[in-house]
């Protein structure tokens, strides 16, 4: 009976610790510059705040072609949402953490944008 506690004791930890690393361990943290696509407040059952960034620069393909690339991400904070909402199509710079998987009420991504570092 006391193996059993213990084994249990160490599978509760095991998962506890891979549930940290993988929902709330910032594996990362950046700014991102673009144009402000879009900003949405959607879901069914956890009304969560997203956003895309376009962003421009020179990518694979024919040389000397511009091409975009799509920065998808979660907003956790309302007041950054109501600023990015109200401003779409502004070049913003943005402050994300990258985290190891998402939430539902986190977002639909796993990178989450926490401020807006600059608009122009």
């Amino acid at each position: 009976m006391k193996y059993t506690w213990i084994a249990l004791a160490v599978a509760l930890m095991l998962l506890g610790t891979f549930t940290w690393y993988k929902y709330y361990f910032v594996f990362g943290e950046g700014v991102k510059s673009g144009y402000l696509n879009y900003a949405v407040h959607k879901g069914y059952v956890f009304k969560t705040y997203e956003g895309k960034l376009i962003q421009e620069g020179f990518g694979k393909g024919k040389t000397g072609n511009l091409t975009s690339y799509e920065f998808e991400f979660s907003i956790a904070d309302p007041a950054v949402f109501k600023i990015l909402e109200e401003n779409s199509g502004k070049h913003f710079d943005l402050h994300y953490k990258e985290y190891n998987g998402s939430l539902p009420w986190r977002g639909n991504t796993k990178y989450v944008v926490d401020k807006v570092v600059n608009m122009k």
